[in-house]
């Protein structure tokens, strides 16, 4: 039985720099097929997180968002126009591997998706193989098909095979997922990354799941992954789907939910099986623009600290150690803990 890690268990070397100003960093990621993106962040398919709105924010930032999937295809179809229409350059559609996938995945293309992600829990499964052999074969060789979830090399390395361009890596691990507590499966966020990307196959590594902070961006880029995929860090965001709603001291939240929750189930299909996800509510935080800026300057600065001026010197130059929960307090700030 191995350690593994997640990302507080680790930190980044400081190394040499001769970055004089971190503009001169470069934070692009081509992840093929046409999907290039300035900003490595991806938004989450999730019906409180990605519509048209979050569409043309992640757009207009560099990075791209995928309209969820918990419609019927003309919703989704329609969302994506109003994307395009707003001026969003790069807009990905989510299908599943059941039902109307291969026609939902032609008219959201049609619509003007850029690409199209399957889109389920567990994605080293049969239905996952047949599905993604299909879509290749209705869709052909251009489009860029993203797939996952998977957890192992040998799940990324699979769906590679079975016409996956990118792979969405993590098994549970997300703010408002209970996947690993539910069913007791699961792998730690960065060692989902480190084992994923030693792939010998020609396929990009998404991170998703378990992302809070720039610095675990950082930490993912250098442990493999071309780009990340985040949900809690955009939750709140004025392009969430949903109303602003104010509590009796005054505070305004928005509705945040895991998909395989209760709730959105419910409100998906009419029932719930199992349920691996919870709902809850989250702060209202404004415009996603000034986060998104936020985390590009951080991801920016953490790549100067080891002396790289892109993502592939970074994963080539990055030296991980080890930290004790003594050294997790001591990185995190602690004065606001101080009894004065």
């Amino acid at each position: 039985m191995k350690n593994t890690l997640t990302y507080d268990d680790v930190l980044l070397l400081p190394q040499y720099s001769d970055i004089r100003t971190r503009t001169d960093v470069d934070i692009s990621t081509n992840l093929g097929k046409g999907l290039e993106l300035f900003l490595p962040i991806i938004a989450s398919p999730m019906d409180t997180v990605s519509e048209w709105e979050m569409a043309k924010a992640m757009s207009y930032s560099g990075g791209t968002a995928i309209i969820h999937r918990y419609n019927n295809w003309e919703q989704q179809c329609s969302m994506i126009k109003d994307a395009v229409t707003a001026g969003a350059k790069i807009v990905g559609a989510a299908v599943g591997i059941s039902g109307d996938y291969l026609k939902r995945s032609e008219m959201c293309l049609q619509a003007g998706a850029s690409f199209i992600c399957v889109d389920v829990a567990h994605g080293h499964h049969i239905l996952m193989k047949e599905a993604l052999s299909d879509l290749r074969k209705h869709l052909g060789d251009k489009v860029h098909i993203m797939a996952g979830n998977v957890a192992t090399v040998e799940g990324v390395n699979d769906l590679s095979d079975w016409g996956a361009d990118s792979v969405r890596c993590n098994i549970g691990g997300g703010s408002i997922c209970s996947t690993r507590v539910q069913t007791g499966h699961g792998l730690p966020g960065l060692q989902t990354i480190i084992d994923c990307a030693k792939t010998d196959r020609d396929v990009k590594i998404i991170a998703d799941g378990g992302i809070r902070n720039a610095g675990d961006i950082v930490k993912a880029l250098a442990a493999g992954a071309h780009a990340v995929m985040c949900g809690s860090l955009l939750a709140g965001t004025a392009e969430t789907p949903g109303n602003v709603f104010t509590d009796d001291r005054g505070f305004k939240f928005k509705t945040y939910r895991g998909m395989a929750s209760k709730e959105a189930q419910k409100d998906w299909r009419g029932k719930y099986s199992s349920f691996e996800g919870v709902a809850t509510k989250v702060p209202y935080r404004g415009p996603a623009a000034s986060i998104l800026s936020d985390l590009g300057r951080n991801i920016r600065s953490g790549l100067s600290y080891s002396g790289s001026r892109s993502l592939g010197q970074l994963r080539d130059k990055a030296q991980f150690v080890k930290q004790t929960s003594s050294g997790l307090s001591e990185s995190r700030t602690h004065i606001l803990a101080r009894n004065w």
